[in-house]
């Protein structure tokens, strides 16, 4: 099947198509009005030497060491813990959050993500987790008896910025739906020919045993005439009259051509020389 064939199709198969492609319209835009729109606030913190370890040049910026990406790492698992999940609950932040450390990062950078519906809701959100996360990193050091002096600090390299749409994840949801309401709109549609195409040399042989059935009766029927006395069917006058014919069968005498002769007896007839044919001589005038 070409192109032009599935072209030609959908046009005569419209009452099913258009239909389909109608109600994959309809159900696609309520979703897109249904759908609530994802907002992202995003923040980035960075982990800074203690205060003696940058006291020999003043400037914490560079005195970042190793060490600090992975205490970085260690605090953002200890933020996406259950517990720091629960913790965050209790203070309202009940939107989506992530802490890991920043992509193609160079240094202690960590990325918090917050994820949610409304975006005053997020940005607020944004803001909490940012100073949950400085607090879990004082109580961590605390933990292990660190000096207030030699704790690692925690500074702010990108505010909590606006909120803004993630529209990718739900135009993709809904060009699948779309995509798979048209699909369904052209299976119902070659169904349908396919079940019409079907049908039509079933219903095509009965018109044509239908046809059949009449053109023969008319040459097999013969009339009857009811009996006055009995009631039984008779012959009628005419027939009666000419007295009864050979059967015929109808079929055998439609199959055998007209121009076919019957078998007659056939005869020898004896062959003359032409001297046999040639008529005999007059004698000449003057013979008595």
């Amino acid at each position: 099947m070409d192109l032009a064939e599935i072209f030609r199709v959908m046009c005569r198969r419209w009452y099913v198509l258009v239909p389909g492609l109608l109600l994959t319209a309809g159900l696609t835009a309520g979703a897109w009005f249904s759908v609530p729109t994802s907002y992202e606030s995003q923040s980035t913190v960075a982990l800074l030497n203690s205060r003696k370890g940058a006291a020999a040049d003043g400037n914490p910026f560079l005195s970042m060491e190793p060490s600090l990406t992975g205490m970085a790492d260690s605090l953002a698992r200890n933020v996406n813990s259950d517990v720091s999940v629960t913790e965050l609950k209790e203070k309202g932040l009940t939107e989506k959050y992530e802490a890991k450390i920043a992509d193609n990062a160079q240094g202690p950078l960590l990325w918090l993500t917050v994820t949610g519906d409304d975006p005053d809701s997020v940005l607020k959100a944004n803001t909490t987790l940012m100073a949950y996360t400085a607090q879990r990193l004082k109580d961590l050091q605390a933990d292990q008896k660190v000096e207030p002096d030699s704790m690692i600090r925690l500074t702010t390299i990108v505010p909590p910025q606006e909120p803004q749409a993630q529209l990718k994840s739900k135009v993709q949801y809904l060009v699948m739906a779309a995509g798979l309401g048209f699909v369904l709109s052209l299976v119902a549609t070659f169904f349908v020919e396919a079940r019409r195409r079907h049908g039509a040399p079933a219903k095509h042989r009965q018109t044509e045993a239908a046809e059949a059935a009449g053109s023969t009766e008319p040459s097999g029927s013969t009339s009857t005439k009811p009996s006055g006395a009995s009631g039984a069917e008779g012959p009628s006058a005419p027939e009666e009259a000419a007295g009864p014919g050979p059967l015929v069968d109808p079929e055998v005498s439609a199959e055998r051509p007209a121009a076919q002769p019957l078998d007659q007896p056939t005869m020898q007839l004896p062959v003359q020389t032409a001297a046999e044919h040639r008529p005999a001589k007059r004698p000449p005038s003057w013979v008595k």
